[in-house]
C-alpha cells in the first residue's frame, strides 16, 4: 500500500503563502462572482441554484469550525441563500444527516463514505479536507494492557461506521487478532470515551480531539497508534444536491480551499476555535491541530485515497458491513467526484 504518511505542522509553508495571495487578499471574492446555475436548476432572486445550503460542522474537521467562524460563506453567499449548520458527532450521524438530506453537504472519514456508498448512499466525495491521525486504540491509566494482542478476551468501545471502528478491526488483523473475540460496544465517540474513563469497558477506539482530551484529564494512553489507518478527511454530498445545486457545492469547496490556506497561515486561531467548540484545553487543541492534523495535502479526491481504500475495502466485507466485494468495488469507482476540487478558486469567496 503506497499512503502519503507525512503529517505537516500548521506552520505557514510556500504552498500555504502561494494560497493565501490567491485567496485572502482584501477585496477579492464578492457575490458578483457568484457561479451561473446550471442548466435545468431553479435560480433564486439573485443568481444562487436555491434558497438555502446547510453544511455540518465537526471538531474533527478543523477546515469547517474554520469556514462557519468566519462567515465567508455567508458573506459571499449574501441574503440570497440562507446558510444552515448543523453540528455532526461521527461520521455516521454525518452519514445519517446526508442520506436524510438533513445537510447538503458533510464531513466524513474515507472508510465512513465508502461504507455509505456501498450500502446504497448516492453520496460522491468532493473534496478532502484533510490527512489526519484522528483515531488510535487508548487505554485508561494503569491498564495491564500492553500490547493490540492483548485485546483478546476484552471490551472495546467503537462507533460503528467510523474511522475508529476500522482502525480497530485493522489493528486486530494485522495483529492476528480474530475480531470475534473482542467484544465490541457500539457506542458514540464520547460514550466511549466515558465508558474508558468510568472502567466499563478495556479499551477504546478514540477519535480526536475527546482522544487528546482523555490523555491529558484522565491519563488514558495511546496503546496503539498508526497514521496509515486513518483514512483521510472526506468532503461528501449526494448526487441530488450535486445535479441540483452545483454552484452551492463550488461555494463550499472554494470555502474549503479558502480555510485551508487560512489554517495553515493562522495555526493559532485554529487551535483557539477548535478549543472553544469542543470545550477542550487549548493544550489539547494544539495537539490535535499541530501534531495530528495534516491539511497541506492535495485536496482533490484521487488515487491516494483510494489506494487507502482498498485496503478497508475487504475489512467492510468480512465484518459483514456490507453483502460482497463487488459492491465494495463499484462503490469506490463511483465515489469521487474531482471536478469542484480541480475548479476550486478561493478568490470567489469573501472574507
Amino acid at each position: 500500500m503506497t499512503t502519503r504518511t507525512v503529517r505537516l505542522a500548521l506552520a505557514a509553508t510556500s504552498l500555504a503563502a502561494t494560497l493565501a495571495v490567491a485567496g485572502c487578499v482584501s477585496g477579492e471574492g464578492n457575490t458578483s462572482s457568484a457561479a451561473e446555475p446550471a442548466a435545468g436548476t431553479t435560480a433564486s432572486g439573485d443568481g444562487w441554484s436555491a434558497d438555502t445550503l446547510t453544511l455540518d460542522f465537526a471538531t474533527y474537521n478543523p477546515l469547517s469550525l474554520v469556514i462557519k467562524d468566519q462567515g465567508w460563506i455567508e458573506a459571499t453567499l449574501g441574503d440570497a441563500v440562507d446558510v444552515e449548520w448543523v453540528q455532526s458527532a461521527g461520521s455516521n450521524k454525518a452519514n445519517e444527516a446526508l442520506r436524510a438530506g438533513a445537510v447538503d453537504v458533510g464531513s466524513t472519514a474515507g472508510s465512513a463514505a465508502l461504507l455509505a456508498r456501498s450500502n446504497g448512499s448516492p453520496i460522491r466525495t468532493i473534496d478532502i479536507y484533510s490527512q489526519p491521525e484522528w483515531s488510535a486504540l487508548v487505554v485508561p491509566a494503569g491498564s495491564d494492557i500492553t500490547s493490540v494482542e492483548d485485546l483478546a478476551g476484552k471490551s472495546v468501545a467503537a462507533t460503528k461506521g467510523t474511522d475508529p471502528y476500522f482502525f480497530l478491526l485493522q489493528s486486530l488483523d494485522e495483529a492476528g487478532v480474530d475480531p470475534a473475540s473482542v467484544e465490541v460496544q457500539n457506542l458514540q465517540h464520547a460514550d466511549g470515551k466515558a465508558a474508558l474513563e468510568n472502567g466499563s469497558v478495556d479499551a477504546w477506539s478514540g477519535l480526536d480531539p475527546l482522544m487528546a482530551a482523555s490523555e491529558a484529564e484522565a491519563g488514558s494512553t495511546l496503546l496503539y497508534r498508526n497514521v496509515d489507518f486513518n483514512t483521510y478527511g472526506f468532503l461528501n454530498a449526494t448526487q441530488d444536491f450535486l445535479d441540483a445545486s452545483p454552484d452551492l457545492a463550488q461555494v463550499v469547496v472554494d470555502a474549503y480551499e479558502k480555510a485551508r490556506a487560512w489554517a495553515q497561515e493562522n495555526p493559532d486561531q485554529v487551535v483557539s476555535i477548535l478549543a472553544e467548540v469542543a470545550g477542550i484545553d487549548p493544550a489539547v487543541a494544539e495537539t490535535v491541530i499541530t501534531e495530528r492534523t495534516g491539511l497541506d495535502i492535495d485536496p482533490v479526491p484521487g488515487q491516494a485515497q483510494r489506494e487507502v481504500l482498498e485496503v478497508v475495502g475487504p475489512i467492510l466485507v468480512e465484518s459483514g458491513d456490507v453483502a460482497d466485494q463487488a459492491t465494495v468495488d463499484t462503490a469506490l469507482d463511483e465515489l469521487f467526484d474531482p471536478s469542484f476540487a480541480e475548479a476550486a478558486d478561493p478568490s470567489t469567496i469573501a472574507d
